[in-house]
């Protein structure tokens, strides 16, 4: 498993970041607070307080190297 932090504070970022991890064969979890949602859907992205960075935990097997290049416009520091 990995863990970042990214920030998807717009509805333009929401919804790309979406569409970008969609292609990916891996499962996506949003975590925030006691909230664990799929990061995979729009809806619970929306259910939760989006205006701080969000916990992004990927669970992959083998190459994570296209998945971190995709995540990286949303990665905080």
């Amino acid at each position: 498993m990995i863990a970042v932090k990214i920030s998807l504070n717009s509805i333009d970022k929401v919804k790309s970041f979406v569409n970008d991890i969609s292609t990916f064969n891996a499962e996506f979890d949003l975590v925030s607070g006691r909230y664990v949602i799929d990061a995979k859907s729009i809806m619970g992205i929306f259910s939760l307080d989006i205006s701080k960075p969000i916990d992004l935990n990927i669970h992959a097997e083998g190459n994570t190297e296209d998945i971190m290049a995709a995540i990286k416009p949303y990665m905080v520091e």
